[in-house]
């Protein structure tokens, strides 16, 4: 046997291990972006790795912590639009770690299509702060008219065009074929995450027809333009809905006979955060929250969309048909500048975020008993009492929040860090709690620590 034989097998096996290694710790990692996510505490990269995590052809779901198919999520797309160039280098940095440890090949292409987004996102905010090249600001919005609405397959025959014309040697407009040409890049990257978004929905609408035996496939045009609809339906809801969720979506619309009166029930008993046909009983509370649900995330704020499984008590008495009300919730986060923070970090790297607080919207608009506003409590695990520390050092420890009305409606619960709230006057820390015209509001945050230099 030759030394190069001898060498090849320990090299062999050193591959397989660190390729066992990376595996590894790659799956860790998309782990606790689940969990970030299912906890209220994602940051950009979690929801960019929960969405691949649902769509990975290698995933293996026994191996799952968190059940990801019924989770939220941020269309991929769309995650980027609310962070500065600082915090888009700082993901683009991110999305690289993730890149090296990936074998599959459309996982590997998925990051390279994030990073394009992340890079002409950079290169946009840039844009905004210095002179752009001659001509080219003056056709951003027509190119965006034209390259907007294209499919994949559209944007790659437009780009063997633009290319055959810049090497024909006629007399054009180089600097717009140019731009053109590199602009894209990005439309097909943005398409192909589209594409994405409909593989997310295929999934789950699969799923819904193996779980129910009794109903009739969709295929071909059929599944088609189902895709076509939720994903309008997740364009405007700003997310895209979990399994359970999009099935409870899907049996409201199909009960839909097209009437004013049938579309008010069928938004009224799905959970899903979709929008309410205006009518003539909706009070202004109710208008006032399909506005605040249509509107985009702020760049402090973030979903909160997975629920904590409550029992509702008395249920068996209730007379009409338990449902579950129809909400809104958010997560604020933010940075928290302690003397540690202040030593070690800096407005130019800043510390990781933190949560800081939480916007909930709670539709109740046909309570049985209109005596009683709907109310929240708090419930801690083992006995623990408020202020009493249990978590490991360096993590919060966490309790549920349970809204309860009453019938119809069934209680909802989220899982939420446990700090002091600040009940202060102080205006910009936002205390609201009140019962008004069908919604119950429940916004605060939590107490500041200040420290003395």
């Amino acid at each position: 046997m030759s030394h190069g034989t001898k060498r090849a097998a320990p090299d062999a096996q050193e591959a397989a291990w660190v390729a066992d290694e990376d595996r590894f710790v790659l799956q860790q990692a998309k782990k606790k972006a689940a969990l970030r996510v299912k906890g209220g505490r994602a940051a950009p990269l979690d929801w960019l790795a929960v969405t691949l995590l649902v769509i990975d052809p290698e995933r293996n779901p026994l191996d799952d912590e968190v059940e990801v198919d019924d989770i939220d999520l941020r269309a991929p797309e769309n995650v980027l639009d609310s962070l500065g160039a600082k915090e888009l280098a700082e993901v683009e940095k991110d999305i690289e770690g993730y890149e090296v440890l990936e074998s599959s090949r459309s996982n590997v292409e998925y990051w390279q299509t994030m990073k394009t987004v992340c890079a002409d996102r950079r290169k946009t905010l840039q844009s905004t702060n210095e002179t752009s090249a001659r001509g080219v600001s003056s056709v951003s919005g027509d190119l965006n008219k034209l390259l907007g609405p294209k499919t994949l397959p559209e944007l790659e025959k437009l780009e063997k065009q633009v290319k055959g014309k810049l090497a024909s040697g006629e007399p054009i407009d180089t600097d717009y074929w140019e731009h053109l040409l590199g602009s894209l890049v990005t439309y097909k990257a943005k398409a192909r995450l589209s594409k994405v978004t409909d593989r997310i929905l295929e999934a789950r609408l699969r799923t819904r027809q193996d779980e129910e035996s009794d109903e009739a496939a969709i295929t071909g045009a059929d599944l088609v333009k189902r895709i076509a609809e939720e994903r309008q339906k997740s364009q405007e809801q700003g997310f895209i809905p979990g399994r359970k969720r999009l099935a409870n979506q899907s049996v409201a619309d199909d009960g839909d006979d097209g009437s004013p009166s049938a579309k008010r029930q069928r938004t009224d008993d799905s959970p899903a955060a979709s929008a309410l046909v205006p009518g003539p009983n909706q009070s202004a509370a109710q208008s006032a929250f399909d506005r605040d649900l249509a509107r985009t995330l702020a760049s402090n704020e973030d979903l909160l969309t997975t629920e904590e499984p409550l029992i509702t008590k008395s249920i068996s008495t209730w007379t009409a048909a338990p449902r579950k009300p129809r909400y809104f919730a958010r997560v604020i986060t933010g940075y928290e500048w302690n003397k540690y923070n202040q030593t070690h970090y800096s407005a130019d790297e800043p510390p990781p975020k933190v949560v800081q607080g939480y916007k909930f919207n709670v539709l109740y608009p046909d309570l049985v008993n209109t005596s009683k506003a709907p109310t929240y409590k708090i419930e801690r695990a083992d006995g623990r009492r408020r202020g009493e520390m249990s978590a490991p050092a360096g993590e919060d420890d966490t309790c549920v929040i349970r809204f309860v009305a009453g019938e119809p409606y069934e209680d909802l619960g989220f899982r939420i860090v446990d700090k002091e709230w600040d009940f202060s006057a102080k205006r910009e820390r936002g205390f609201k709690s009140r019962f008004e015209g069908g919604v119950l509001q429940l916004w605060f945050q939590f107490k500041k620590i200040y420290y003395r230099k």
